[in-house]
């Protein structure tokens, strides 16, 4: 097998593994209220980042490469794995953090809304995002340029898996992490994770609807595989654990904003009473907060 098929094979094992603790755990039953709006989104945006974007993005970077350097074709290749990693590290995770960060200022927000608009936390969330927020990922291109250098083969096929297992891990409904935190043996190695990775309490708190209860922090906890850069860089907040709510206040109050819109803005705009996805937009910013919440979300 080649290394992209195991890291296939990898990927597939880890989201069955995941759905099937989802539902044995009855978390999924009890907690994910998807409609059918919910499940156009996250369907087409994942067969989109699958068929269109990653693809785009290791085909352009690799054309790119062949015609303006192609003397530093697998250049790379000759470092050893742990120096491959550090590069990928900072290459693509690191840059990913920034490329989140930023899409919660006002300017980038319509593109990642949609990611935030749901209401549940599920790994059928992990994708949920605007078609040009993938499309514009720095981190997305960096990569394929990291592959035409060299840092690819199992390397590379065995990152993209420890990834995937955390980042679905912190969106899964089955919360992994919450019997560890109750093990005092485990204490000592759970506050070197909860610090290292992703987890589910440290990112639902980011999805969370609102940051009065002390445990939300929607402004924060931006990292998708390493947790570390939120440390590094001040945007850190550990609870242990999980907001009542996750999802947009706005949603509430006026109702869902179409899969089309939340995918496809700008090219496709909302017509809601109140919508950040239309040019003049913005996102919401009122008093009305529902069910007795005391701060309005900001993203």
């Amino acid at each position: 097998m080649t290394p992209n098929q195991i890291q296939n094979l990898l990927v597939i094992c880890l989201i069955v593994g995941y759905a099937s603790m989802e539902f044995i755990s009855h978390r999924y039953k009890a907690t994910v209220n998807a409609t059918g709006n919910d499940t156009k989104l996250e369907l087409f945006m994942f067969l989109s980042l699958l068929a269109i974007t990653q693809p785009l993005a290791i085909l352009v970077t690799g054309k790119l490469g062949a015609w303006l350097a192609p003397e530093y074709k697998d250049a790379l290749a000759h470092l050893p794995a742990w120096a491959m990693v550090g590069i990928l590290l900072v290459g693509d995770d690191m840059t990913q953090y920034w490329w989140h960060r930023l899409s919660h200022s006002p300017l980038l927000w319509p593109l990642h809304r949609a990611h935030h608009s749901a209401s549940y936390m599920s790994i059928r969330v992990t994708f949920r995002n605007n078609f040009f927020y993938y499309l514009m990922m720095p981190g997305l291109w960096i990569a394929g340029a990291l592959l035409y250098l060299g840092v690819g083969g199992m390397v590379y096929a065995l990152y993209i898996t420890v990834k995937l297992a955390v980042i679905l891990g912190a969106h899964c409904s089955w919360r992994w992490d919450e019997p560890l935190y109750k093990i005092k043996a485990l204490r000592p190695l759970m506050w070197v994770l909860e610090r290292t990775i992703s987890t589910p309490a440290t990112h639902w708190a980011h999805h969370a609807i609102t940051n009065d209860d002390g445990v939300g922090h929607y402004k924060g906890n931006f990292g998708n595989l390493m947790f570390i850069w939120d440390l590094i860089f001040g945007s850190a907040h550990i609870t242990r654990r999980y907001p009542a709510q996750v999802g947009l206040i706005d949603d509430k109050l006026f109702g869902a904003e179409h899969w089309s819109h939340q995918m496809f803005y700008p090219v496709v705009q909302s017509q809601r009473e109140h919508t950040a996805l239309k040019f003049g937009g913005s996102a919401y910013a009122g008093p009305e907060v529902p069910e007795g919440q005391a701060e309005p979300v900001n993203p």
